[in-house]
């Protein structure tokens, strides 16, 4: 497989190196213009403009921020055609966007990964336009595979759900650790102890749910829950009717879809 990708960033650099374990690894193209040195198995090009005339394309990545991809993605256009499949991770940017960027009967699919691929621990949500093929949402899936599990939608509408959820989610989780924290700094913990206390619960909490993933989260929680015990107290808290956890997460995942819509 023959692939471009564009932008080397963070999440750009997490999918290469995600690639590179693949057997056989793609054949790949980095077009990054700040991109010191090619890494190693890949060729660096500073712009689109400099990829040789004759280079055929399979796959086209798009790993650069929704923000540029106006600019960015219409140089990409002469590598159109039916055997091209393009691929774009950038946020809030639908397909009929991608479409009118690149060329409405172009293969394109839209992906919504998520920060912890750059451990291969993320999560993908990938949909496509009506000229995606099978074979070229396997190869989006396998693609997005190499940094955590893929998942497939054909319901684009669900895309600023999805973002809300698990792209912003690791922000949340991470709030909730410093939160965690401070409260065990107000009462009385010394910070460093308070704050590897949180990490390390959170990091074990999480190991625990992917050694049971088929256990549903609410019966890990019952699991450590004593009735009338310390646990129970603190969860009293969390799940109030009125300004409990749940309704705090809702009015949040809400805020991020809203946001979401308004950003297409």
């Amino acid at each position: 497989m023959k692939l471009i990708l564009v932008g080397f960033g963070k999440m750009g650099q997490a999918l290469f190196q995600g690639w590179r374990k693949q057997s056989p690894a793609p054949d790949c193209l980095i077009i990054d213009p700040f991109a010191e040195n090619a890494p190693d198995g890949a060729t660096l090009y500073k712009n689109a403009e400099d990829i040789p005339a004759d280079y055929q394309a399979d796959v086209i990545v798009f790993a650069v921020k929704p923000q540029v991809m106006g600019e960015i993605v219409p140089a990409y256009r002469r590598f159109t055609s039916d055997t091209t499949l393009f691929i774009s991770i950038a946020a809030g940017k639908t397909l009929a966007t991608l479409e009118s960027l690149l060329s409405p009967s172009s293969a394109i699919i839209r992906v919504m990964p998520n920060t912890p691929a750059a451990a291969g621990k993320g999560i993908s949500v990938a949909c496509g336009n009506n000229y995606v093929r099978d074979g070229e949402k396997q190869v989006a899936l396998d693609l997005m595979a190499a940094v955590g599990q893929a998942l497939w939608t054909d319901d684009e509408g669900l895309m600023n759900a999805v973002t809300a959820v698990s792209g912003s989610g690791p922000a949340y989780i991470f709030l909730l650790i410093e939160c965690l924290a401070k409260a065990g700094e107000n009462s009385g913990l010394p910070a460093d102890m308070a704050m590897a206390l949180a990490r390390e619960t959170v990091i074990g909490s999480a190991a625990l749910a992917a050694d049971a993933a088929d256990t549903p989260a609410a019966t890990l929680r019952e699991n450590v829950t004593s009735p009338g015990g310390t646990t129970a107290a603190a969860l009293g808290v969390l799940m109030a009717q009125d300004n409990g956890l749940q309704q705090l997460m809702d009015k949040a995942v809400a805020a991020a879809t809203a946001r979401g819509k308004e950003l297409e």
